[in-house]
């Protein structure tokens, strides 16, 4: 009976999760209907105003349902079969007790993984509910149930997870949304203004044209605000979540420990191609699963050149490996593109640098 029930109250709160996005479908449809029928068709009497208006609305429109709808229905991606624990692992870690046991475990696992951030204790980091050990930026979503690849946040607007799948499709939405708002607001303005006037005929569309321009306005100044922080977050390779607590790694918490600099930044979610950039189709590079960092001192666990420290700590900025388990060949182009050597650097010790297993160098940008 109790199983029962709950699945009752699991379904019962699935669909209640779709209440916000049904709120902003309903907004969307009867602001096309007011600008549409109302606005252009009833009261515009210039012809050429009425085209070009509904001309660039039709392709905002189109634009704001496209994202919004990729964000809503991407699924968020989870990690990889290789971070999840084998049969034999997940019972060694049933039987040793919480603690060193557990994170000897987890260290032997975490070998062979692209893995650099730790908990703020040091430990591996790992879900239980998942029972895998989780990528860098990969966190464990509540709402979800599931280990989310790049966690940004959990939007109840589009009633998904945003993550590293649809982050770019969630940043076009609310550019697109505030494009949408911002041109409804500043094409209405003029009725808008006759309205109070008294200039517009007494018919049903005068109270369209006032609550569509109230409405524009309103969104698009909570828009403009959440539209800015997402864009700080993009310059500076951050996450919602790394925004509030930042990744911890070998040697601490570090607000910057995936900044490469602004352009690359925004090629991380955005891709090589800016064709593409403007439009919700997927070219975010890399897996999801390891990231580039800008580490000084690398992570002991994972493939290391400790000579690298020695030569070129006092010309560079950050030195890091690439992971075990190699980046997407567009990542890889991304990450190569930005590589120098510094000023002293013999070949003898690019030689145990690295060459068949390089060493990143990346200049400092910020």
């Amino acid at each position: 009976m109790a199983p029962s029930r709950s699945r009752t109250l699991r379904r019962c709160q699935r669909v209640l999760y779709w209440i916000p996005v049904l709120f902003i479908g309903l907004i969307a449809c009867w602001s096309y209907y007011a600008y549409v029928i109302q606005l252009c068709v009833v009261s515009m009497k210039n012809i050429g105003e009425k085209v070009v208006c509904l001309v660039f609305y039709h392709l905002l429109f189109i634009m704001f349902l496209w994202s919004y709808w990729k964000t809503i229905f991407t699924k968020p991606m989870n990690p990889s079969k290789e971070f999840h624990l084998s049969y034999t692992d997940r019972e060694q870690i049933e039987r040793e007790d919480r603690g060193e046991g557990q994170q000897e475990v987890l260290r032997r696992m975490a070998k062979e993984l692209p893995i650099y951030t730790r908990t703020l204790s040091g430990a591996i980091r790992y879900c239980d509910r998942c029972q895998l050990v989780k990528p860098d930026r990969c966190h464990h979503c509540s709402v979800c149930d599931k280990c989310i690849l790049k966690m940004d946040h959990h939007c109840p607007w589009v009633n998904n997870c945003v993550g590293f799948s649809n982050y770019k499709f969630f940043f076009l939405f609310l550019a697109d949304s505030l494009l949408y708002c911002v041109f409804i607001a500043a094409t209405d303005l003029q009725y808008f203004i006759k309205f109070w006037m008294n200039g517009l005929p007494d018919t049903q569309a005068k109270f369209h044209i006032m609550f569509l321009f109230f409405a524009a306005a309103m969104f698009s100044i909570s828009l403009s605000s959440l539209f800015g922080y997402h864009c700080w977050l993009v310059s500076k390779n951050r996450s919602t979540l790394e925004a509030f607590r930042a990744p911890v790694f070998r040697n601490g918490p570090d607000k910057n420990g995936f900044s490469l600099g602004c352009s690359k930044n925004m090629k991380q979610v955005f891709g090589d191609e800016k064709t593409y950039w403007l439009l919700p189709v997927f070219t975010s590079l890399g897996d999801g699963c390891s990231f580039p960092t800008c580490l000084v001192n690398q992570d002991p666990e994972q493939p290391s050149t400790p000579s690298a420290h020695n030569s070129t700590a006092k010309n560079i900025t950050e030195t890091h490996p690439f992971p075990a388990k190699p980046l997407r060949e567009s990542q890889n182009h991304l990450l190569g593109s930005g590589q120098t050597w510094p000023e002293g650097v013999s070949d003898d010790e690019k030689g145990q640098l690295g060459m068949s297993n390089p060493v990143m160098v990346i200049e400092n940008e910020t």
